[in-house]
């Protein structure tokens, strides 16, 4: 054993341990494992998709540094990144500042990152090398010190009870905690100097916003010693949207298939337990509808509902390894479709989606580019950074990606999810070739293996009409007040009926890329018949084509992430630098540095009455907040270029369609002079009243994402670049940075 323990002191450490069951994403209960994903692209699929499709969050690959692997077949396998260096992070996802960036803005749409954290060994024997932070490390020599590591810091071998050092017994717990697994560096957990700097690596991810983690390899780690760890581990941070008093969510890999002596129900008081055996029971039914119904089976060992992590497949068993041989993977589309779909109706355990690229091979690695070379000493080798996720017009993706958490019923299912959360099954129905049951009163679900069915069912849901969410209202069911409905299923390739109160309202979103678009607006040309000199007689005038300006600017959004306190209101000042242009005075009319624009209405309720008020006579994007003759709300005086609150969802007063974003993204949409710009491009900041000197902190801005993004002809080192024409996405004090084409 890596300790030795005392009843007293395990059940202290235990207890200080608890209540890391929450996912600190308000009550959602599904997450994607993005895997292989780079942060840049996790960023944007937070924000275009993830948010508004309500995932609570979603899994990273491991982002510490990592293994370095020479080209071999296939080049720098996925595996590599399950061999870590150091705890920098900078891995072949992206380096710290991305990481940070991705958190952050996925944190602003309320999507949550949980970390696929490696903390049960370092890299595997034979490893030598330095990595891309720059960490030099040598497997045979136990020798980290990226961390530092050396040898003390690894299980002694004599405590190692097989005969090559290497787990081959799991029939003994001793043999798989305190040997090498696959000849992977085993961490000596007992240690104090260990625990700490593996705390030390969680806490750094939790400074930065991240809300839980994944422990790979839990399994080959004493309870105790991942207890001990944990309760080192800070509270999340409020000012990251998290609650006060909140804590890392926990959930370990355990693989228990009734084959081994380490089982799941070992690890219930650090977290949740990945459960292996409901990927087994779920295809299986999907292969046999009868078997649908037996689907939990606690006397087979399953784990207990409140502690289950559940999955169809992820990126070990569909690969073959982990307990594979009776998974349904996305090489399936169909029987795919059915078994996500089932496991995120079924109330069962947290559930997660996986999210894959193609592969030919097991060991292969993501779709990558052939990009640079590598290395600080001869010989160099090349470093295969990961393809971009391409975004088609249909939504579904593209530079080998699967993209499964984007399929029509799997992406539906995460809202039906949500939308019956803490409700029990009920009225269950299976005939062997169809199933249904309910959700409490709030949902029904049914699905037919042939694609048809026709039966007269228990819905549990009140008296009245609903839509299937699935095929997008096409079809409907209509509830009698006896709770019972006709449900008809006729459709081969999702043969999925999905009924929810008040989720079938609001789409679920498709693509907001991947469509050819302009880089630059467009600026509409006038024909103008003129005449020729000289004029005579008929036929004297010829047609010729003129580029004008529209008199009204062009279309401009910003939007400005920031959730206020009653009686805040927020403003933005703007223009160009006066360092980028001479001669530039605080009187806006004549300013240089000022831009024309005229704000448009938002609406004309109430909640508008602020930025309504406060935009006539609001002339220019400028640096000096209220301009002469501008409007003033019942008194109050405008702070510069007003913003309305506005939210993505329907029901709230500040809806705007533009806004897919989520809450609080203060809104103002303007006409405005892109010819006055920097090759279209200006700078803004925002302005926040009754809060101390009222500016936001300066921001140096990150590369622009988006379908507009592009290059500024200069960078600003305080301020927001956004961009004439285009829908600019900014966060109050956050360097991201969003541009979207309009439709």
């Amino acid at each position: 054993m890596k300790a030795i323990w005392f009843l007293a002191i395990s059940c202290c450490i235990l207890g200080v341990a608890l209540g890391q069951y929450d996912p600190n994403c308000n009550g959602k209960t599904a997450i994607v494992h993005l895997f292989e994903w780079k942060w840049s692209d996790i960023a944007a699929e937070c924000e275009r998709f993830l948010g508004p499709a309500g995932y609570c969050g979603f899994q990273v690959s491991p982002p510490s540094e990592h293994v370095i692997l020479p080209d071999n077949d296939p080049p720098q396998p996925w595996w590599q990144r399950y061999q870590p260096v150091s705890y920098i992070l900078h891995s072949r996802s992206g380096n710290p500042d991305e990481f940070a960036d991705m958190v952050r803005r996925c944190n602003a749409v309320g999507v949550r990152t949980y970390v696929d954290a490696v903390i049960n060994h370092m890299s595997g024997t034979g490893r030598l090398g330095v990595s891309y932070a720059g960490s030099p490390y040598d497997g045979d020599a136990l020798d980290f010190p990226g961390v530092p590591f050396s040898a003390e810091h690894f299980t002694p071998k004599d405590m190692c009870p097989s005969f090559d050092g290497n787990v081959n017994n799991y029939g003994d717990p001793n043999n798989v905690r305190n040997c090498y697994l696959v000849g992977l560096t085993d961490l000596y957990g007992a240690l104090d100097y260990v625990r700490n700097a593996v705390a030390g690596y969680l806490n750094s991810l939790v400074a930065l916003g991240v809300a839980g983690i994944r422990i790979d390899a839990a399994k080959h780690m004493w309870p105790e010693d991942i207890a001990a760890i944990t309760s080192r581990v800070n509270n999340l941070p409020t000012e990251h949207g998290f609650a006060p008093n909140s804590k890392l969510f926990v959930y370990s890999e355990v693989i228990d298939r009734n084959d081994g002596a380490v089982r799941v129900d070992e690890y219930y008081d650090v977290g949740l337990v990945t459960e292996f055996r409901y990927c087994m029971k779920l295809a299986w039914g999907i292969n046999d509808y009868g078997q649908l119904g037996g689907l939990i089976d606690y006397g087979w060992g399953m784990a207990r509902d409140d502690r289950a992590f559940v999955f169809v497949d992820n990126h070990d068993n569909q690969r073959g390894h982990g307990g594979a041989g009776d998974v349904i993977t996305h090489k399936t589309p169909r029987e795919y479709k059915q078994a996500v779909s089932y496991m995120l109706a079924h109330p069962y355990g947290f559930a997660q989606v996986m999210s894959s690229y193609y592969f030919d091979n097991s060991d292969l690695g993501p779709p990558h580019n052939d990009d640079y070379r590598f290395g600080w000493d001869s010989p160099y080798f090349t470093v295969h950074s990961a393809v971009d996720v391409g975004i088609n017009a249909d939504g579904s993706c593209s530079g080998g990606w699967v993209c499964e958490h984007r399929w029509n019923p799997i992406a539906k299912m995460v809202r039906f999810r949500n939308a019956v959360a803490g409700t029990e099954m009920d009225n269950y129905w299976n005939n062997g070739g169809a199933v249904a049951f309910s959700r409490g009163s709030k949902g029904f679900f049914a699905m037919a293996k042939g694609g048809s069915m026709s039966e007269t069912l228990a819905t549990g849901l009140p008296a009245g009409m609903y839509c299937n969410i699935i095929d997008d209202c096409a079809t409907s069911i209509t509830v009698g007040s006896d709770g019972k409905a006709q449900v008809t299923i006729n459709n081969y390739e999702e043969p999925m009926f999905a009924a929810c109160v008040g989720c079938e309202t609001g789409p679920v979103p498709t693509a907001t890329a991947g469509t050819a678009r302009p880089t630059v607006p467009t600026t509409p040309k006038t024909t103008v018949t003129v005449p020729t000199v000289p004029c005579v007689g008929a036929g004297c005038s010829v047609t010729t084509t003129t580029t004008v300006r529209p008199p009204s600017g062009n279309r401009t959004v910003i939007f400005i992430q920031k959730q206020t306190n009653p009686g805040q209101d927020l403003f933005i000042r703007g223009g160009i630098d006066h360092s980028i242009r001479p001669n530039c005075v605080e009187n806006a009319a004549t300013s240089p540095c000022a831009i024309p624009m005229k704000v448009s209405s938002l609406g004309t309720t109430t909640h508008y009455d602020k930025y309504n008020a406060w935009s006539i006579g609001d002339t220019k994007l400028d640096w000096y907040g209220v301009e002469t003759g501008q409007g003033v709300y019942t008194g109050q005086p405008a702070s510069g270029t007003p913003l309305a609150w506005t939210s993505n969802k329907q029901t709230e007063a500040g809806y705007q369609p533009l806004n897919t974003f989520g809450d609080h993204y203060w809104m103002v949409e303007m006409d405005m002079d892109c010819s006055q710009a920097e090759q279209t491009w200006f700078e803004v900041k925002a302005f926040l009243t009754n809060a101390g000197n009222g500016w936001e902190t300066d921001v140096v801005q990150s590369a622009c994402t988006g379908n507009g993004a592009g290059t500024p002809p200069y960078t600003s080192p305080t301020n927001h670049m956004g961009r004439c024409g285009f829908i600019n996405v900014f966060t109050y004090s956050g360097k991201g940075c969003q541009i979207i084409a309009f439709d």
